[in-house]
């Protein structure tokens, strides 16, 4: 046909115009060249395509289609997209609709793609060939992927009449453009030339010959062989030491034949990858006996004369090596075959076949798939050609000889290994999502750890999710994706790689055994990471840290039981505000060891300017922490803030604080009594504890005044500029909200309460200038006798130094910004510092400004200042218990033994017309002395101003308190106020298993005397007479007498008629050293009188009448006043048992003094007392009777008279 046709259109004249020059252009050898009978053959190839579809509409050319060249693809279609020359519209909607009503069909574009099927990576070595196929012509060439290839078709000129094209964003590839996949087999613009059948058969050997002259390749050294046979197994193309190559395997019809492995590996055969196919026969011509390196069994090998070809029994003939053979193995036996079945039996493993179709993308960079919406399918233990690029939801699989594994991560799961092979079936119609750059770091990180840990499935697929929570914890707001998933080539890891490495460590530790490609492929039996496996336990779990603290605050209100948390001995003796108030705080502490699986804490530590306290943070949030670097050391250097911290180890608190109104104990099951819940929950951990992995480049996490965030406090850059000063800090007070106005700027700050603290200190030495990266001399001081001590005031974003700040320790303060010279020589000159200088009397005051910096103080080479600090000062016992200087100042260091919340010392605030009580927080401390026997007691109340409160306040742990104005009660009891002048460190955590030690069993008289002995303790005594006792029911809201049931206080009626019953008794007691007044409440009351529970509940009946009942003995032995009437059976039966010996016996008790220690009123003296030794009377000194508190009560124990 001539293109030049008379009876053409002017619009299909001016299409083949264009197509000449595309041709001319893109298709011929050379531009001189006109190639008429080109353009001929490629219209007439379009003509009959087209004419195929069915709806060309009368049209004989395709005049809405262009010629598209592999260059224009690749630098302008930026989208993928499909072109189908042959299909009608309808056609392409039935195409489309296979990709499912959720999915979006590739779209189609009218484009006509015509190049050279070649396998040369363009104009490279020919050696560097590695099985890829290509699409080419004269503007370059593109990757393309076909699903089934004839090997006579390379090196041809096609027309592809269907094919998608997906750019390189869409793909798991490096190379930097995109790839093809031809959707149906290409029709060739110039005829094809035919493969002449030989004209003689060609001499093959089947596999069973063929196996068995691998044992004796002496024989067969430089012969060249034929095999013929079925391919039962083809490995995947695998890329090791820098060559690649593939393993087939051909059998015959019998499954008892065993099957002969062939190596190719020269690089013009790698193609034959593509054409190969499982289930068809094939003839290898020209093929030798090898020996691999690393493989200890013979191989067959292709050579470079080797060709493939189908197997056609009439062109063959079978080679006689009969006779050969004979002459080395006279009795020639089949060899029996390793049976899989049973072998995988034994390692509970199955190898099967399966075609199914890629439904969803699990994890891109662990290689992870669905199939079929039901089976998992990990392709990570296999060596994908191009990193299977083609594999997207939509594609076709078929999968030979792949490990089935029954219950791995809750879902069936198909993992093939080399031995397996991935063979593509169908391409997908769906326009999958644009891949992340990043994708690709991950794949090789995910790699690198598979292959130098040599994972099982398990422990793969856990390192895959693991590894899929840290990403999306971190990444891409704190962290870029490449500096988390880095895998350095020189061996360098990455943070991906040393955040997981803690736990791979124990469970698979590096360098363990490696694994050996060949005898993976081709060895029986069969030898894989895949042939075995075991059910693992996930060691440990990356939640973010929201998640973590909605699990913990639900964990810690499951187990909030208000019975609980009460004395069981005395909830049912408590009125309402106590037990109200005793329900307000609490606490839990949750270690790793709660949650299934342990959680690991990370985050990058970062210091917060709103609250002052110090923060892990990932993408869902953040959690307050609490780090301390050592027992007793003090967290002072902020270089590490920026920093990612992975803590194994920690204790999550969670602190709860609840608003009730329980009328009385027997509601405490009812939630509705509960009007508010808070939770305030926060990390303790110890730096020994964290692995810490500095962040080296800006993130977005930390707010600086200038320019963009940054990932650490500011640091200086650029060239050495600014100013420092060694500063020695002696004093900080509490962070708290404190009215300041600022005269900085034109319109000063809003009178409003702003939080800030202070800090005072002393400069060691002048202001040092920077030299190159260190810092030089400092600059001699004007007048020594000058007062160096310096105010500094920190608010705003300087708050974040906060918990960096600890008095007795050395700071750098640095200056970057020369506009002040001599601001840290002459101080501040702003309004608001001339009023704190006139307020503290100091000569010297900075505003910290937002962008200055504070370091740990390193004064090494400067004279004199080796050697400059300053421990924690503390006071001495006698001055802080010594009662006569009231509102002085005292420092201590001790353990929290009870922390509640408590009415504020300063009473109520006005809101409107309505008072509202302002509440604190009472913190009983144990003050450690080496002259007392036991921790002395003393209260600390830190009022509601000083909110935020600091994290760490728990019972169990030590505090350093610094500057608390000592205060004595009207009860002459010594204690304690927080002030806004105050400080307080936290010194260590408490334990997580107290060591629980019984009391020390002691005399009585070891009490007496100036030195306090033990308390609390344990004695053995006998009750000498009962000098009071007192039972009585009182109202559950006013502590007012119950009369039969009914509150008797005068008034409005209480909004509760519930009433809880009391009881107390006074024993004297003596264990023949000394005497003592022994207090029991309670439950403790009906022990004493040796009452059983029954009898015991119903005097307290009886006691319900009256409403109270006492007795009072004013010595031993005197008769008892009642306060009721004489002739009453109640009392007459009271006054009875206490004279009874059931009630006047030994027992055996446990105590602490009544008399605080911190009470400052003096010890009564020694006092005259007359005894009676028949008509002999003696006067001698009597030491004041001890009281004591009763702690338990009980009968002795009995001798063993066996053991006696």
């Amino acid at each position: 046909m001539a293109v030049e046709d008379s009876s053409s259109s002017g619009s299909e004249q001016a299409w083949l115009q264009v197509v000449h020059t595309f041709i001319q252009k893109n298709l011929c050898s050379t531009s001189k060249d006109p190639c008429i009978h080109l353009v001929e053959a490629v219209v007439d190839c379009v003509k009959a395509i087209w004419a195929s579809s069915g709806g060309t509409g009368g049209l004989y050319l395709p005049l809405s289609y262009s010629f598209v060249s592999v260059q224009e693809l690749r630098t302008h279609q930026h989208l993928p997209c499909c072109s189908h020359l042959a299909w009608s519209s309808t056609e392409y909607q039935t195409w489309a609709n296979k990709a499912g009503l959720d999915r979006v069909p590739l779209p189609r574009e009218r484009l006509i793609l015509v190049g050279t099927l070649t396998d040369l990576p363009g104009d490279l070595d020919p050696e560097l060939r590695d099985g890829s196929l290509y699409v080419k012509d004269n503007s370059g060439t593109l990757d393309c992927e076909l699903l089934d290839l004839n090997l006579s078709w390379l090196g041809h000129l096609f027309l592809f009449p269907s094919w998608s094209y997906i750019p390189s964003a869409w793909q798991r590839s490096l190379s930097g453009s995109g790839h093809l996949e031809l959707l149906c087999p290409p029709v060739p613009v110039l005829p094809l030339g035919f493969n002449h059948d030989p004209e003689t058969p060609i001499r093959v050997l089947y596999p069973e010959i063929a196996f068995h002259l691998l044992q004796h390749r002496s024989k067969f050294r430089r012969r060249q062989l034929h095999l013929a046979g079925q391919l039962v197994r083809l490995s995947t193309l695998v890329k090791t030491h820098g060559k690649t190559y593939f393993i087939l395997s051909l059998g015959g019809p019998s499954s008892a034949t065993t099957p002969v492995p062939i190596i190719v590996q020269i690089p013009s055969q790698l193609v034959w990858h593509h054409a190969l196919r499982p289930g068809h026969s094939y003839v290898l011509t020209n093929l030798q006996i090898s020996v691999i390196r690393g493989f200890s069994n013979r191989i067959w090998a292709t050579g470079p004369s080797s060709h493939l070809m189908p197997l056609e029994p009439e062109h063959v003939q079978e080679f006689n090596v009969e006779e050969l053979i004979l002459e080395t193995i006279p009795n020639l036996l089949p060899v029996p075959s390793s049976s899989q079945e049973h072998h995988n039996s034994i390692r509970e493993v199955r190898m099967l076949s399966y075609k199914g179709t890629v439904t969803k993308v699990l994890n891109d960079s662990a290689s992870l798939y669905e199939l079929d919406g039901q089976l998992c399918l990990c392709l990570a233990y296999q060596q994908l050609p191009n990193n299977g690029r083609a594999i997207r939801p939509g594609a076709q699989l078929e999968l030979q000889d792949v490990h089935f594994f029954q219950s791995v991560g809750g879902v069936p799961t198909l993992a093939p290994c080399l031995r397996g092979a991935v063979l593509l079936q169908g391409f997908s119609q769906q326009e999958s999502l644009k891949q992340s750059p990043h994708s690709f770091c991950g794949v090789v990180l995910h790699l690198r750890l598979l292959l130098e840990r040599h994972m099982g499935l398990p422990l793969y697929l856990w390192t895959a999710r693991a590894l899929e929570e840290i990403t999306s914890k971190l990444c891409p707001h704190l962290l870029k994706h490449h500096q988390l998933l880095k895998s350095s080539a020189s061996g360098t890891a990455g943070l991906g790689e040393l955040l997981l490495a803690p736990t791979l460590d124990v469970l698979a530790p590096p360098g363990r055994s490696i694994r050996n490609v060949y005898q993976e492929i081709v060895e029986d039996p069969h030898h894989c990471p895949l042939q075995e496996y075991s059910l693992l336990q996930p060691p440990c779990s990356f939640p973010t840290l929201a998640a973590l603290k909605e699990d913990a605050q639900c964990r810690a209100w499951a187990t909030f039981d208000p019975m609980t948390l009460l004395p069981l001995t005395e909830v049912n003796h408590l009125p309402s505000y106590v037990l109200n108030a005793r329900l307000a705080w609490s606490w839990v502490c949750l270690s790793p060891t709660f949650f299934q699986p342990p959680p690991v804490l990370l985050g990058v530590l970062v210091a917060s300017s709103h609250r002052g306290w110090l923060q892990l943070r990932d993408q869902s949030g953040s959690l307050p922490c609490l780090p301390l670097p050592e027992p007793s050391q003090a967290f002072i250097d902020p270089r590490l803030i920026g920093s990612l911290v992975r803590l194994e180890r920690f204790q999550l608190v969670v602190e709860r604080e609840v608003k009730s109104t329980f009328p009385s104990w027997k509601e405490l099951g009812i939630p509705g009594f509960i009007q508010e819940r808070r939770t305030n929950i926060y990390v303790l951990f110890s730096l020994a504890d964290a692995l810490i992995l500095p962040i080296h480049s800006p993130s977005s996490h930390h707010p600086s005044p200038r320019g963009p965030p940054q990932a650490k406090f500011p640091r200086l850059e650029g060239p050495p500029k600014g100013q420092s000063r060694l500063l020695l800090l002696s004093h900080k007070e509490c962070l708290m909200k404190r009215n300041y106005q600022s005269s900085q700027g034109a319109d000063p700050l809003p009178p409003k309460p702003t939080l800030s603290f202070h800090a005072s200190g002393t400069w060691l030495g002048g202001i040092q200038r920077k030299e190159g990266n260190d810092w030089g001399l400092p600059e001699p001081l004007g007048d020594e006798s000058q007062d160096q001590k310096v105010f500094l005031l920190f608010f705003g974003q300087s708050v974040r130094w906060f918990e960096f700040l600890h008095p007795g320790q050395q700071y750098r303060l640095i200056i970057h910004d020369s506009t002040f010279p001599g601001l840290l020589k002459e101080g501040d000159s702003s309004p608001l510092s001339q009023r704190i200088l006139e307020s503290t009397g100091f000569t010297s005051c900075l505003i910290v400004q937002d962008d200055w910096i504070l370091e740990p103080g390193n004064p090494q080479g400067i004279p004199g200042m080796l050697g400059i600090s300053q421990g924690l000062s503390e006071s001495s016992l006698t001055e802080i218990l010594n009662g006569s200087s009231p509102g002085s100042f005292v420092s201590f260091s001790a353990e929290i033994l009870s922390r509640t919340r408590c009415v504020s010392l300063s009473g109520t605030t006005q809101q409107g017309n309505s008072q509202t009580s302002r509440y604190g927080v009472k913190l009983t401390v144990a003050l450690d002395a080496a002259d007392v026997a036991s921790p002395i007691p003393i209260d600390v109340y830190i009022e509601a101003p000083h909110s935020p409160l600091p994290l760490g306040l728990l019972p169990g742990a030590r505090v350093y308190f610094q500057h608390l104005e000592k205060k004595v009660s009207r009860f002459q009891n010594v204690y304690c106020r927080f002030l806004p002048s105050s400080y307080l460190r936290i010194l260590s955590f408490p334990t997580e298993a107290p060591v629980s030690s019984s009391l020390p069993h002691i005399y009585l008289a070891e009490l007496q005397g100036d030195s306090l002995g033990p308390s609390p303790a344990s004695a053995s005594c006998h009750v000498v007479s009962v000098l009071s006792v007192q039972l009585l029911w009182i109202c559950a809201h006013c502590t007012s007498i119950c009369v039969q049931g009914q509150c008797s206080r005068q008034g409005p009626p209480c909004p509760t008629q519930a009433s809880v019953s009391q009881a107390n008794i006074r024993l004297l007691v003596e264990d023949g050293t000394a005497e003592a007044v022994v207090t029991c409440t309670n439950q403790q009351v009906a022990v004493a009188l040796g009452l059983c529970p029954s009898e015991w509940d119903s005097l307290m009946e009886l006691v319900r009448i009256p409403g109270k009942v006492a007795l009072h003995t004013t010595r031993a032995g005197a008769q008892s006043e009642v306060t009721s009437k004489t002739d009453d059976p109640l009392m007459f039966f009271l006054q009875t048992l206490c004279s009874s010996p059931s009630v006047l016996r030994p027992v055996f008790f446990t105590f602490e003094l009544k008399r605080k220690p911190t009470r400052v009123m003096p010890l009564e003296p020694p006092r005259l007392h007359r005894f009676q030794f028949g008509e002999i009377p003696v006067l001698t000194r009597v030491v004041p009777r001890l009281s004591l508190s009763c702690l338990s009560l009980r009968d002795p124990e009995p001798p063993d008279i066996l053991s006696s």
